[in-house]
């Protein structure tokens, strides 16, 4: 639709067709989150269809030039997105879970994984390498909407503090998987043959990568002291993700785990969760546009044809069987899992139904692996997992949900609202006191309507206090 007027910006002004192209996708998106909010859907499902609707297979809104020049994008979201995974691996945590909890992280990550190249591979026939990388990302999960139905549900207890280690641990899982999934699709794609060392180079690099995660975590450490004014911690904070992506992409080595582990050593060194806070909400406006882009990279034609590389099935096949199968190696090693461990009954039940959302993650690691692998291949990966995470989308945070609520790990009635004892002494309280008193609990739980959540409160608060040392300042000045 907007080919021409493109054609002659591109001529004559070339900034203003990048610029009127993200302007399109950020509205874009931002209105189609009104439709899904209508439906209850998550924001990434509503950003993604965006980009499909904004893409070359409907309205051709956003020109193929700034889809190609924004490639940097992937590693900025999955920079933002690892870092604020950090925020969760804190050692007391992780300390209470123990072994326990790397078991059943690698039993359920790696039977999805498993389960995922077999049906590829053996069952539909798909070439090695497309194979490989396809079944590493499945061990993949979606931190960010498990988290959410955590604190919309106001649940607590056993339950949940496994499911929050399993989720923090389970993107390391995938992030070595496809370390090691890349290198064979590589040697694969050249006609090498397997070797040690092509297997080893990438997870050296990851190492590398941590390893330096760990000292830009201390850096930021260093220059983010109390002194510093809100504005400035902001900007220093962006400033050290922003080179550290620089530097991973220099290495062609993913910035996941980097970040990471920058983001886990900050968190156990000060314990400020304020700065996640407020990079939480600086940073949705960079996410859209990682999400919409995603959608606009979408092949729609390549779901229904057959043949050429993959066989004689469609990708649309190939995709559905993904869904599925993964969802099956999800809770199957959830099971395994928490069985082999020694796990409570509801872990053991439960746990599998709320790993099954998957997007930041695996979109970006999509979103870098066919970059890398290139051609026919890099698109039919990025093709199905995009079309995979919106299915997942749609039902992940309504499976998060009803493990919660299976696992008693929110009250349910108010019946299960048991109120606290009061003094001894004194007749016991009637049956109506006690209705009252547990109607008054849920009241408190319960937030104020229209209350901004508390990644909102840190940024306002941080913009206020900027507000006040400017007129402090001027006030001193006129002195």
């Amino acid at each position: 639709m907007l080919n021409g007027l493109y054609a002659r910006l591109g001529e004559t002004a070339p900034v203003a067709c990048v610029v009127i192209a993200v302007a399109i996708m950020l509205l874009g998106g931002f209105l189609m989150t009104r439709v899904t909010k209508l439906l209850r859907l998550p924001n990434v499902t509503a950003y993604i269809v965006a980009g499909i609707l904004l893409g070359p297979w409907c309205l051709d809104l956003v020109p193929a030039s700034v889809v190609e020049g924004s490639a940097f994008l992937p590693d900025i979201a999955l920079a933002f997105i690892a870092f604020s995974t950090g925020e969760f691996f804190r050692l007391d945590a992780l300390k209470r879970g123990g072994v326990k909890v790397v078991w059943l992280t690698l039993a359920e990550s790696l039977l999805a994984s498993v389960l995922v190249f077999f049906v590829c591979w053996g069952v539909l026939g798909l070439e090695l390498p497309f194979s490989v990388v396809l079944s590493a990302l499945a061990a993949a999960t979606a931190p960010a909407s498990t988290l959410m139905t955590i604190r919309q549900t106001g649940a607590k207890g056993s339950f949940v503090d496994t499911l929050l280690e399993v989720v923090a641990l389970d993107d390391i899982v995938g992030l070595v998987a496809y370390s090691a999934a890349i290198s064979i699709a590589l040697a694969g794609l050249a006609g090498q043959g397997f070797s040690a060392g092509a297997l080893l180079l990438p997870l050296a690099k990851n190492l590398g990568a941590a390893a330096l995660g760990c000292v830009f975590g201390l850096l930021l450490r260093f220059f983010l002291t109390t002194r510093r004014s809100t504005d400035n911690r902001l900007i220093i904070a962006v400033a050290f993700l922003f080179a550290f992506c620089g530097v991973c992409a220099a290495l062609d080595v993913s910035p996941l785990l980097g970040c990471m582990t920058m983001g886990t050593v900050y968190i156990n060194l000060t314990g400020d969760d304020r700065l996640f806070k407020q990079l939480n909400y600086f940073s949705p406006p960079l996410l859209l546009l990682f999400f919409v882009r995603s959608g606009l990279s979408f092949d729609l034609g390549a779901l229904f044809s057959a043949g050429g590389r993959f066989g004689r099935y469609p990708l649309l096949l190939v995709g559905v069987a993904y869904f599925l199968v993964r969802i099956l190696g999800k809770y199957g090693g959830a099971f395994l899992g928490a069985v082999l461990t020694g796990q409570e009954k509801r872990i053991r039940n439960f746990l599998g139904l709320a790993l099954i959302p998957q997007a930041g993650v695996a979109i970006g690691l999509a979103a870098l692996g066919a970059r890398t692998l290139g051609g026919e291949t890099g698109r039919a990966l990025e093709t199905i997992i995009l079309a995979s995470s919106v299915l997942y989308e749609l039902i992940g945070p309504a499976c998060g949900k009803l493990s919660l609520y299976l696992s008693h790990s929110y009250p349910r009635s108010l019946e299960e609202v048991e109120p606290e004892p009061g003094p001894e002494s004194g007749p016991p309280p009637s049956p109506v006191e006690q209705l009252i008193e547990s109607i008054r609990i849920i009241q408190e739980t319960l937030p104020p309507p229209h209350a901004p959540d508390e990644n909102e409160l840190a940024f306002t608060q941080a913009a206020e206090e900027h507000y006040e040392a400017i007129h402090r300042r001027r006030r001193y000045y006129r002195r």
